[in-house]
C-alpha cells in the first residue's frame, strides 16, 4: 500500500510516500525565517506551511515516481504541535484523501518518531523501550506492542532540546542552537566545567536546573573568558545532558528487563549522545538509532506508522482536526 503523508507539525513542511517501512521519497523544508527571532514564531510558520505545501508534495510524488491515482492511503500529522501548522496539513491532507476518495488516518508526531527507528531498522520490532528526545519532548516509553505504549517518564519542566536552545542563545551561538553546540563542543572539554545532573523521582528528567546553572555560570564570568572558553562550556553542558538522559535510561534498561532501546528525535542526531550511550550501553542492549535524515521531523515517519494503522483498521473521516498538546 503506497501511503502519501504530511507533517507540519511546527517550521517543516515534509511530505513523503513510503510503501510500509520503504521510504519512496521524503522531501522536507526547514524553515529559515525564524533564526532572526532566536525561536518559532507560530505565525510565520502556518504562513509558511501554506505557501510550501502544494510544491513539496509534487516534488514527493515525483521523486517516488508514483501519480496521485496511485496512492493508497493519506497520513498527516494531528498533533502535538503548533495549532496553525497542524491545521494546514491536515486541511490540505483531508482534500487530498476526498480527492482520490481514499482512507486518511491522523498519527501522533510522537508516536511518528518511534517509527523512524524501524523505517531504519527493518528487523527491529517491539517490545523495546524507546528514548524521544526532541526539542518539545523527553521521554521513556516501553513499547508493548505496534500501537500500545506505557509511558515510564517525562520531562517535569524543559525538553532536552529546548535546553539545548536555550543555552545555545546563552552562549550567543544561531538558532536552531542544538546542532550548534554539537559542533563547537567537540573541540571542548567535556570535564571544564561540573554542571549539575538532576535526579528527579522515578524514570523522570529535568533540565531547568542545569539551564540555570549554565546561566549563572556565565555571569560570573568575563565576556573574554567566555569566548575563550565557548568549546569546553558548550562541551561541559552537553556531556550534563547525555549524562542526566544515559542514568535514568539504564535505571529503566533494569527495571524493565529491556533488551533493545531505540532512541529517537531530533536529539538523537547528538553526536556525544550516540557515541556515550553506545560506549555505555552495547553491552546492556541492542540499539537502534534511526538515521540522520529520519531523526528531526520528516514526513516519512508519519507514513510508516499511518501505513500500519490503515491496514489495520485505524482510519479517520472528515472531523479529523488538530491536538497541539497531544499525549502518546
Amino acid at each position: 500500500m503506497k501511503v502519501l503523508a504530511f507533517e507540519t507539525s511546527c517550521d517543516e513542511t515534509s511530505a513523503a510516500v513510503v510503501d510500509g517501512f520503504n521510504v519512496l521519497s521524503n522531501i522536507t523544508h526547514t524553515q529559515l525565517e525564524h533564526a532572526d527571532f532566536g525561536g518559532v514564531v507560530p505565525e510565520i510558520a502556518s504562513r509558511a506551511q501554506v505557501r510550501l505545501i502544494l510544491p513539496i508534495t509534487r516534488k514527493a510524488l515525483k521523486v517516488a515516481n508514483v501519480e496521485l491515482q496511485d496512492i493508497e492511503g493519506v497520513a498527516v500529522t494531528k498533533g502535538p504541535g503548533l495549532i496553525g501548522s497542524l491545521l494546514v496539513g491536515i486541511v490540505f491532507a483531508k482534500t487530498i484523501s476526498q480527492l482520490i476518495k481514499k482512507p486518511i488516518v491522523g498519527v501522533n508526531h510522537l508516536e511518528g518518531h518511534i517509527f523512524s527507528a524501524f523505517i531504519s531498522h527493518k528487523e527491529l520490532e517491539p517490545p523495546l523501550l524507546v528514548l524521544l528526545v526532541s526539542g518539545g519532548h523527553t521521554e521513556l516509553v516501553w513499547m508493548q506492542d505496534y500501537f500500545d505504549y506505557r509511558l515510564l517518564g517525562v520531562t517535569l519542566d524543559d525538553a532536552a532540546g529546548e535546553a539545548f536552545d536555550k543555552v545555545a542563545k546563552l552562549l550567543g551561538l544561531p538558532y536552531p542552537g542544538g546542532p550548534q553546540i554539537d559542533k563547537i563542543a567537540r573541540s571542548g572539554r567535556p570535564d571544564f566545567v561540573k554542571f549539575p545532573r538532576a535526579n528527579p523521582s522515578g524514570l523522570n528528567f529535568s533540565f531547568s536546573g542545569l539551564k540555570t546553572a549554565v546561566l549563572y555560570y556565565l555571569r560570573k564570568q568575563t565576556d573574554e573568558f567566555i569566548i575563550q572558553h565557548k568549546a569546553d562550556i558548550a562541551a561541559s553542558f552537553q556531556e550534563a545532558v547525555v549524562d542526566s538522559l544515559l542514568i535514568k535510561t539504564l535505571k529503566a534498561i533494569e527495571i524493565h528487563g529491556a533488551d533493545k532501546l531505540a532512541v529517537v528525535g531530533g536529539v538523537s542526531l547528538n553526536s556525544r549522545l550516540r557515541t556515550k550511550f553506545q560506549e555505555e550501553l552495547s553491552n546492556e542492549v541492542s540499539l537502534y538509532f534511526p538515521e540522520p535524515k529520519y531523526c528531526g521531523d520528516n514526513a516519512a515517519m508519519i507514513g510508516a506508522a499511518g501505513h500500519l494503522r490503515i491496514i489495520n483498521g485505524y482510519v479517520d473521516g472528515m472531523d479529523l482536526t488538530a491536538y497541539p498538546n497531544l499525549q502518546l
